[in-house]
Protein backbone atom coordinates (compact mmCIF):
# COMPACT_ATOMS: atom_id res chain seq x y z
CA UNK A 1 0.00 0.00 0.00
CA UNK A 2 1.36 3.46 -0.81
CA UNK A 3 2.42 5.53 2.19
CA UNK A 4 -0.71 6.85 3.88
CA UNK A 5 -2.51 7.03 7.18
CA UNK A 6 -5.78 5.18 7.60
CA UNK A 7 -8.71 6.15 9.82
CA UNK A 8 -12.39 5.29 9.92
CA UNK A 9 -15.77 6.96 10.32
CA UNK A 10 -18.85 5.37 11.82
CA UNK A 11 -21.48 6.17 14.44
CA UNK A 12 -25.09 7.26 13.99
CA UNK A 13 -26.87 8.34 10.79
CA UNK A 14 -28.00 11.95 10.21
CA UNK A 15 -25.34 13.06 12.68
CA UNK A 16 -22.85 15.03 10.60
CA UNK A 17 -20.55 12.43 9.06
CA UNK A 18 -21.08 13.78 5.54
CA UNK A 19 -20.60 17.35 6.74
CA UNK A 20 -17.43 16.45 8.62
CA UNK A 21 -16.09 14.54 5.60
CA UNK A 22 -16.75 17.53 3.36
CA UNK A 23 -14.86 19.80 5.75
CA UNK A 24 -11.89 17.47 6.19
CA UNK A 25 -11.61 17.00 2.43
CA UNK A 26 -10.63 20.65 2.17
CA UNK A 27 -7.27 19.66 3.67
CA UNK A 28 -5.02 18.52 0.79
CA UNK A 29 -3.50 15.90 3.09
CA UNK A 30 -6.82 14.01 3.04
CA UNK A 31 -6.97 11.75 0.01
CA UNK A 32 -10.44 10.38 0.71
CA UNK A 33 -13.33 11.06 3.09
CA UNK A 34 -16.93 10.53 2.04
CA UNK A 35 -20.08 8.44 2.25
CA UNK A 36 -20.10 4.74 3.04
CA UNK A 37 -17.97 2.41 0.93
CA UNK A 38 -18.14 -1.38 0.43
CA UNK A 39 -14.74 -1.90 2.07
CA UNK A 40 -16.06 -3.04 5.48
CA UNK A 41 -18.53 -5.66 4.19
CA UNK A 42 -15.94 -6.88 1.67
CA UNK A 43 -13.42 -7.43 4.45
CA UNK A 44 -15.97 -9.15 6.68
CA UNK A 45 -17.04 -11.55 3.93
CA UNK A 46 -13.44 -12.34 3.03
CA UNK A 47 -12.65 -12.95 6.72
CA UNK A 48 -15.52 -15.43 6.93
CA UNK A 49 -14.24 -17.34 3.91
CA UNK A 50 -10.75 -17.60 5.43
CA UNK A 51 -11.79 -18.87 8.87
CA UNK A 52 -14.75 -21.13 8.02
CA UNK A 53 -15.49 -24.03 5.70
CA UNK A 54 -13.24 -26.00 3.39
CA UNK A 55 -10.52 -23.38 2.91
CA UNK A 56 -9.41 -22.75 6.51
CA UNK A 57 -6.12 -24.58 6.04
CA UNK A 58 -5.17 -22.37 3.09
CA UNK A 59 -4.78 -19.20 5.17
CA UNK A 60 -2.23 -18.62 7.89
CA UNK A 61 -2.21 -15.37 9.89
CA UNK A 62 0.20 -13.53 7.59
CA UNK A 63 -1.85 -14.48 4.53
CA UNK A 64 -5.09 -13.32 6.15
CA UNK A 65 -3.59 -9.97 7.09
CA UNK A 66 -2.03 -9.48 3.65
CA UNK A 67 -5.28 -10.23 1.81
CA UNK A 68 -7.42 -8.08 4.08
CA UNK A 69 -5.07 -5.13 3.79
CA UNK A 70 -5.04 -5.78 0.06
CA UNK A 71 -8.80 -5.17 -0.15
CA UNK A 72 -8.22 -1.73 1.31
CA UNK A 73 -5.17 -1.01 -0.81
CA UNK A 74 -6.68 -2.04 -4.13
CA UNK A 75 -9.99 -0.31 -3.48
CA UNK A 76 -8.37 3.06 -2.87
CA UNK A 77 -5.11 3.01 -4.79
CA UNK A 78 -5.71 0.82 -7.80
CA UNK A 79 -9.22 2.17 -8.37
CA UNK A 80 -7.94 5.75 -8.41
CA UNK A 81 -4.52 5.20 -9.93
CA UNK A 82 -4.78 8.49 -11.85
CA UNK A 83 -5.06 10.47 -8.58
CA UNK A 84 -2.12 12.91 -8.52
CA UNK A 85 -1.70 12.26 -4.79
CA UNK A 86 0.05 8.87 -4.45
CA UNK A 87 -0.40 9.04 -0.69
CA UNK A 88 -2.53 10.84 1.85
CA UNK A 89 -5.00 10.16 4.62
CA UNK A 90 -7.86 7.75 3.95
CA UNK A 91 -10.98 7.96 6.13
CA UNK A 92 -13.23 5.03 5.25
CA UNK A 93 -16.86 5.35 6.25
CA UNK A 94 -19.22 2.53 7.22
CA UNK A 95 -21.62 1.98 10.15
CA UNK A 96 -20.29 -1.56 10.46
CA UNK A 97 -16.89 -0.37 11.69
CA UNK A 98 -18.29 0.12 15.21
CA UNK A 99 -18.76 -3.66 15.35
CA UNK A 100 -15.30 -4.40 13.95
CA UNK A 101 -12.88 -2.49 16.18
CA UNK A 102 -10.86 -5.67 16.64
CA UNK A 103 -10.39 -6.01 12.89
CA UNK A 104 -9.36 -2.35 12.62
CA UNK A 105 -6.85 -2.75 15.45
CA UNK A 106 -5.49 -5.94 13.88
CA UNK A 107 -4.89 -4.37 10.47
CA UNK A 108 -4.31 -0.69 11.28
CA UNK A 109 -3.30 -0.41 14.96
CA UNK A 110 -2.55 3.33 14.75
CA UNK A 111 -5.93 4.26 13.35
CA UNK A 112 -8.79 6.13 15.04
CA UNK A 113 -12.55 5.78 14.53
CA UNK A 114 -14.61 8.97 14.32
CA UNK A 115 -18.15 8.34 15.58
CA UNK A 116 -20.62 11.09 14.74
CA UNK A 117 -23.56 11.14 17.17
CA UNK A 118 -26.73 13.11 17.80
CA UNK A 119 -29.83 13.13 19.96
CA UNK A 120 -32.06 10.28 18.63
CA UNK A 121 -35.07 12.62 18.55
CA UNK A 122 -33.41 14.79 15.92
CA UNK A 123 -32.05 11.83 13.97
CA UNK A 124 -35.51 10.30 13.54
CA UNK A 125 -37.02 13.74 12.96
CA UNK A 126 -34.47 14.34 10.19
CA UNK A 127 -35.27 11.00 8.55
CA UNK A 128 -39.00 11.69 8.71
CA UNK A 129 -38.57 15.12 7.11
CA UNK A 130 -36.66 13.53 4.23
CA UNK A 131 -39.27 10.83 3.76
CA UNK A 132 -42.18 13.27 3.85
CA UNK A 133 -40.63 15.35 1.07
CA UNK A 134 -41.76 12.60 -1.31
CA UNK A 135 -45.58 12.50 -1.48
CA UNK A 136 -45.38 8.87 -2.62
CA UNK A 137 -43.33 7.94 0.47
CA UNK A 138 -41.04 5.81 -1.66
CA UNK A 139 -37.85 5.97 0.41
CA UNK A 140 -36.13 2.59 0.64
CA UNK A 141 -34.87 3.52 4.09
CA UNK A 142 -38.12 1.95 5.33
CA UNK A 143 -39.56 -1.39 4.07
CA UNK A 144 -42.57 -0.79 1.82
CA UNK A 145 -44.95 -2.59 4.18
CA UNK A 146 -44.04 -0.16 7.00
CA UNK A 147 -44.40 3.15 5.18
CA UNK A 148 -48.09 3.65 5.91
CA UNK A 149 -47.91 5.91 8.96
CA UNK A 150 -45.28 7.93 10.79
CA UNK A 151 -45.52 5.50 13.70
CA UNK A 152 -44.79 2.53 11.45
CA UNK A 153 -41.85 4.35 9.90
CA UNK A 154 -40.41 5.19 13.33
CA UNK A 155 -40.77 1.53 14.35
CA UNK A 156 -38.93 0.44 11.21
CA UNK A 157 -36.10 2.95 11.66
CA UNK A 158 -35.57 2.10 15.33
CA UNK A 159 -35.93 -1.69 15.00
CA UNK A 160 -32.78 -3.72 15.84
CA UNK A 161 -31.96 -4.05 12.14
CA UNK A 162 -33.37 -0.67 11.18
CA UNK A 163 -31.32 2.17 9.77
CA UNK A 164 -31.06 3.83 13.19
CA UNK A 165 -31.52 0.84 15.48
CA UNK A 166 -28.57 -1.09 14.10
CA UNK A 167 -26.26 1.91 14.38
CA UNK A 168 -27.36 2.70 17.95
CA UNK A 169 -26.54 -0.82 19.09
CA UNK A 170 -23.26 -0.87 17.16
CA UNK A 171 -22.20 2.45 18.70
CA UNK A 172 -22.83 1.16 22.21
CA UNK A 173 -20.88 -2.00 21.41
CA UNK A 174 -17.89 0.12 20.42
CA UNK A 175 -18.25 2.65 23.25
CA UNK A 176 -18.15 0.00 25.98
CA UNK A 177 -15.51 -2.20 24.35
CA UNK A 178 -11.88 -2.64 25.36
CA UNK A 179 -10.90 -0.58 22.31
CA UNK A 180 -13.08 2.43 23.14
CA UNK A 181 -9.95 4.56 23.57
CA UNK A 182 -9.62 4.53 19.77
CA UNK A 183 -12.95 6.39 19.37
CA UNK A 184 -13.39 10.10 18.68
CA UNK A 185 -17.07 10.76 19.43
CA UNK A 186 -18.27 13.97 17.76
CA UNK A 187 -21.70 15.33 18.64
CA UNK A 188 -23.55 17.06 15.80
CA UNK A 189 -24.54 20.11 17.84
CA UNK A 190 -20.92 20.72 18.82
CA UNK A 191 -19.81 20.45 15.19
CA UNK A 192 -22.34 22.95 13.83
CA UNK A 193 -22.15 25.47 16.69
CA UNK A 194 -18.38 25.52 17.08
CA UNK A 195 -16.96 24.07 13.85
CA UNK A 196 -13.57 25.76 13.96
CA UNK A 197 -12.46 24.46 17.34
CA UNK A 198 -14.15 21.09 16.85
CA UNK A 199 -12.47 20.39 13.51
CA UNK A 200 -9.13 21.67 14.83
CA UNK A 201 -9.37 19.20 17.72
CA UNK A 202 -10.23 16.31 15.38
CA UNK A 203 -7.40 17.27 13.02
CA UNK A 204 -4.89 17.22 15.88
CA UNK A 205 -6.05 13.78 16.98
CA UNK A 206 -5.70 12.49 13.41
CA UNK A 207 -2.29 14.20 13.13
CA UNK A 208 -3.35 16.18 10.07
CA UNK A 209 -1.19 19.12 9.06
CA UNK A 210 -2.66 22.51 9.91
CA UNK A 211 -5.13 23.92 7.40
CA UNK A 212 -7.46 26.88 7.25
CA UNK A 213 -10.88 25.32 6.72
CA UNK A 214 -13.60 27.37 5.09
CA UNK A 215 -16.85 26.90 7.01
CA UNK A 216 -18.70 29.37 4.78
CA UNK A 217 -18.26 27.39 1.55
CA UNK A 218 -18.54 23.67 2.26
CA UNK A 219 -19.07 21.42 -0.76
CA UNK A 220 -19.77 17.73 -1.10
CA UNK A 221 -20.30 15.98 -4.42
CA UNK A 222 -20.67 12.45 -5.66
CA UNK A 223 -23.51 11.14 -3.49
CA UNK A 224 -26.52 11.87 -5.71
CA UNK A 225 -26.44 8.42 -7.34
CA UNK A 226 -26.33 6.71 -3.96
CA UNK A 227 -29.27 8.80 -2.72
CA UNK A 228 -31.30 8.15 -5.86
CA UNK A 229 -30.75 4.40 -5.50
CA UNK A 230 -32.41 4.66 -2.08
CA UNK A 231 -35.22 6.84 -3.47
CA UNK A 232 -34.15 9.43 -0.92
CA UNK A 233 -32.76 12.49 -2.70
CA UNK A 234 -30.98 14.88 -0.38
CA UNK A 235 -29.88 12.15 2.03
CA UNK A 236 -26.28 13.37 1.81
CA UNK A 237 -26.97 16.99 1.02
CA UNK A 238 -24.68 19.45 2.83
CA UNK A 239 -25.46 23.10 3.39
CA UNK A 240 -22.83 25.48 2.12
CA UNK A 241 -22.46 27.29 5.45
CA UNK A 242 -21.87 25.40 8.69
CA UNK A 243 -24.43 26.71 11.16
CA UNK A 244 -26.94 25.57 13.74
CA UNK A 245 -30.53 25.81 12.48
CA UNK A 246 -33.14 25.68 15.25
CA UNK A 247 -36.47 24.08 14.41
CA UNK A 248 -39.40 22.37 16.08
CA UNK A 249 -39.74 18.59 15.73
CA UNK A 250 -42.40 17.24 13.40
CA UNK A 251 -42.63 14.07 15.50
CA UNK A 252 -45.67 13.68 17.79
CA UNK A 253 -44.99 14.32 21.51
CA UNK A 254 -45.33 10.64 22.46
CA UNK A 255 -42.66 9.67 19.90
CA UNK A 256 -40.39 12.46 21.16
CA UNK A 257 -40.88 11.23 24.74
CA UNK A 258 -40.06 7.67 23.71
CA UNK A 259 -36.85 8.68 21.96
CA UNK A 260 -35.71 11.15 24.59
CA UNK A 261 -33.34 10.03 27.31
CA UNK A 262 -29.79 10.20 28.52
CA UNK A 263 -27.17 10.62 25.85
CA UNK A 264 -24.78 8.05 27.30
CA UNK A 265 -21.65 9.46 25.67
CA UNK A 266 -22.05 12.71 27.65
CA UNK A 267 -21.77 10.99 31.03
CA UNK A 268 -18.12 10.57 32.11
CA UNK A 269 -19.16 7.80 34.51
CA UNK A 270 -20.45 5.81 31.55
CA UNK A 271 -17.21 6.14 29.61
CA UNK A 272 -15.04 3.40 31.16
CA UNK A 273 -12.94 2.98 28.02
CA UNK A 274 -12.03 6.68 27.92
CA UNK A 275 -13.30 7.41 24.44
CA UNK A 276 -12.62 11.01 23.45
CA UNK A 277 -15.95 12.84 23.40
CA UNK A 278 -16.52 16.22 21.76
CA UNK A 279 -19.97 17.31 22.91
Amino acid sequence: MPTSSVHFMSGLPRSGSTLLSAILQQNPAVRHAGIITPVAPMMVKLSSLMVEGDYVTEFDENTRKRLLRGVFSHYYFEKNSADPRPSGMIIDNHRMWCTRLGLIDYLFPESRIICCVRNPVWIIDSFERLIQKDPALGSKLVPIEQRGTLYERVEALTAPNGVFGYCWRALQEAFYSTLAHKLIVVEYDRLVTDPERTVAHIARLLKLPEWRYNFEAVEFKGASGFDQALNTPGLHEVRRKVAYTPRRPILPPDVVARLSGELFWRNPERNPGRAIVLS
